[in-house]
């Protein structure tokens, strides 16, 4: 007995895109110890997040395609379509987080009296 496929659902795979950060990040290039830095010589943040949202949306693209060929019965070894699944949903957790943290440390900024 064959257990036909389901759809994804009204949301689709779009429900996992996080979005990019578009051009305004200066470039970046890498220095002899592996670390990314601007032209200039100083330690991007900006990079860093702009790397950081680059790894979280291929992870979640991942999970999305994972998930989409698990439910469409294409998946050959759901094992690793769950564990990419679990993988972008960790992800994006943990990048809730960190925005939760930023959040909390900014709004702490602002309330400072000077």
């Amino acid at each position: 007995m064959t257990i036909p496929p389901i759809g994804i659902g009204p949301l689709g795979a779009g429900q996992w895109s996080v979005g990019g950060l578009g051009t305004s990040v200066p470039s970046v290039t890498a220095t002899a110890n592996g670390a990314s830095s601007t032209p200039g010589g100083a330690h991007s943040f900006g990079a860093a997040l702009s790397n950081a949202i680059s790894a979280l949306e291929s992870s979640q693209a991942a999970g999305s395609q994972a998930a989409e060929q698990l439910a469409t019965g294409q998946a050959t070894n759901p094992t690793t379509a769950v564990t990419a699944v679990e993988n972008a949903s960790l992800a994006m957790t943990y990048a809730a987080q960190i925005r939760s943290q930023i959040d909390n440390v900014a709004t702490t900024l602002f309330q400072t009296q000077v």
